[in-house]
């Protein structure tokens, strides 16, 4: 992933530009990141109240992590890329990002 000027303005859409919809149109063919996609997103649910505010802020916190681990992205699921494909589900399913408005 790289992380251009500006990420932090609207995390959650930069996320969904990133690797969201690309991980999202996966999920139609393949069962598995459906349940896997499925149980991190039920981690979140569990954790943080799910508005746009809180996710948006529990994903610069998580990111800002990634980024001091030196986490890379290589196209294959693991555990970073399925928190951060839940993260992108919910937002879609939520409609976070419906408003037009920065996420």
């Amino acid at each position: 992933m790289v992380f251009e000027d500006g990420w932090a303005v609207s995390p959650l859409r930069w996320l969904m530009d990133t690797l969201g919809d690309a991980q999202l149109a996966r999920m139609g063919s393949d069962p598995g990141l459906v349940a896997a996609i499925d149980q991190h997103a039920a981690a979140l649910r569990d954790a943080i109240p799910l508005d746009r505010e809180t996710l948006g802020d529990y994903l610069l916190g998580f990111l800002d992590e990634l980024r001091h681990r030196g986490w890379i992205y290589t196209g294959e699921p693991d555990e970073v890329s399925l928190r951060l494909t839940a993260v992108c589900w919910l937002t879609r399913e939520l409609g976070l990002l419906e408003d037009g408005h920065p996420a």
